[in-house]
């Protein structure tokens, strides 16, 4: 199982030097992969009412593209995973472009985690019906497979249409990971038919996962596909418990066939919880302890 974090950069900060230090000093503990969020747009905080979900410009986001390929440079094996990039709010072509950039920088350490995105002022922003977001991202991985797979498509969708036209460079592998995040049916049904992972984030430690993960094997192999080419990512809570806690559920995961798990310390989202302090000290104490209690059981 291999064990990632994430960039506060919430707390720590976006500028370079200190997200150079902390993604190297990641590197150095043995953390395999950083994680990154994807926001463009955020409302204006003076809106938010009680009660009411909304995405404001209060946190800091990197664009994860841009992120990544600076990581990229200054890293030796860290993998990168975006967590999730809001697809449906972006256009596909290119997505598949700056995917198949970053892979060929990166040398294939990209994972591209999508979503479907729930704050609809982002779409009002980039000009995109935020109704049609989950048939329109289905789409959109079909065509960005295709364009990665072959040198040239013709595609006629819903949403897209190309004829005859593609993209270079392109995966060396003919495809960049693609990772689903979400818990809904059709996030399920997706992942079957296209995904190379699922990484959900509401199901702690317990039976609940365990129902989970047994209906998504269900549906690959309805699929015709193998469940082992399906990767399945948990996040784990530096800021809750203490080591004996962290063991068990890592042992939890990894015996439940878990491929990837991410250490955060800032996500308080489900059942999870964010580290008390917000310097980046706090942070790096904070995954330090946590890899060093469990890694022998990686």
């Amino acid at each position: 199982m291999q064990l990632g974090c994430s960039l506060p950069i919430g707390d720590i900060g976006t500028g370079p030097d200190v997200i150079r230090d902390y993604a190297q000093a990641a590197e150095g503990l043995g953390y395999e992969y950083l994680v990154a969020p994807d926001h463009v747009i955020g409302a204006n905080p003076a809106k938010a009412t009680e009660g009411q979900r909304i995405g404001t410009t209060t946190t800091p986001y990197h664009d994860p593209f841009v992120l990544f390929a600076f990581l990229a440079g200054i890293t030796k094996k860290m993998g990168f995973v975006a967590g999730v990039l809001i697809l449906a709010q972006r256009q596909a072509a290119l997505v598949a472009k700056q995917a198949a950039s970053l892979d060929a920088l990166s040398e294939g350490r990209f994972r591209l985690g999508i979503g479907v995105g729930w704050n609809e002022i982002e779409f009002q922003g980039l000009g995109v019906d935020f109704h049609t977001r989950g048939k329109r991202s289905e789409e959109q991985v079909r065509f960005m497979q295709a364009l990665w797979a072959k040198p040239h498509v013709t595609f006629k969708g819903e949403f897209h249409q190309l004829d005859d036209g593609g993209i270079n460079p392109r995966p060396t592998s003919g495809r960049v990971p693609i990772w689903f995040g979400g818990h809904v049916e059709a996030t399920f049904k997706r992942t079957a038919k296209y995904g190379d992972g699922f990484m959900p984030l509401a199901y702690p430690a317990g039976d609940e996962a365990l129902k989970a993960f047994d209906k998504l094997r269900a549906l690959i192999k309805a699929e015709g596909r193998d469940p082992g080419s399906v990767g399945l990512e948990v996040w784990l809570s530096a800021g809750l418990g203490k080591e004996d806690d962290w063991r068990r559920e890592v042992k939890f995961w990894k015996d439940a066939g878990v491929s990837h798990a991410a250490v955060h310390t800032t996500f308080g989202g489900y059942h999870h919880k964010r580290i008390a302090g917000k310097t980046y000290d706090d942070h790096l104490q904070a995954i330090t302890r946590y890899r060093a209690a469990v890694a022998d059981l990686l």
